[in-house]
């Protein structure tokens, strides 16, 4: 079971790599730069940029489309797992949390984003509340589901503000 998860984790985050890659909100060769001692520069024609804004432009929350596609849509797909019977909620509900989840971890080393490193480890520990809820352990209803999406959603918000107001944007 266990490698039958990681292989899951594995290949839904190569899919998201190809496909931000084929949308054209990630470079080919992203993650593979070198940072050094944490200053690194970018030779942009006769520019030469520092850090931050370095970062800034590598980030994905502040591209739309992959903000959209990386996080909007597997919100969206939460939500509207609760309006189906609960074994394709269970499947919903997974694949969207380890789609964000890989979309963090892989925004957080592409960029620093400082949340990111703290929201995609907690989107994918939130799956096994999920599996926990649809196998039957416990018993919980419409309303069980609501709460646990309300602390997803809710608590991936909470890390996002608490973190990037202790340690700043990009750390």
């Amino acid at each position: 079971m266990h490698r039958m998860w990681c292989a899951a984790a594995a290949e839904s985050g190569r899919l998201l790599r190809v496909l931000l890659v084929r949308l054209g909100a990630l470079s080919t060769n992203a993650g593979r730069t070198g940072r050094g001692d944490g200053c690194c520069f970018l030779l942009h024609g006769l520019s030469i940029m520092a850090n931050g804004t370095v970062q800034a432009s590598r980030d994905w929350l502040n591209r739309p489309r992959s903000n959209l596609l990386a996080w909007w849509i597997p919100h969206a797909a939460i939500l509207a797992g609760l309006f189906v019977p609960t074994s394709i909620r269970i499947v919903i509900w997974t694949i969207a949390l380890i789609w964000m989840g890989m979309a963090c971890i892989l925004n957080a080393r592409r960029c620093g984003r400082t949340h990111c490193r703290y929201t995609g480890p907690y989107y994918l520990a939130m799956i096994a509340p999920v599996l926990v809820l649809g196998s039957g352990i416990v018993a919980a209803g419409i309303y069980g589901w609501i709460a646990l999406g309300v602390v997803i959603v809710g608590g991936s918000k909470l890390i996002w503000w608490a973190t990037e107001r202790a340690w700043g944007k990009f750390s």
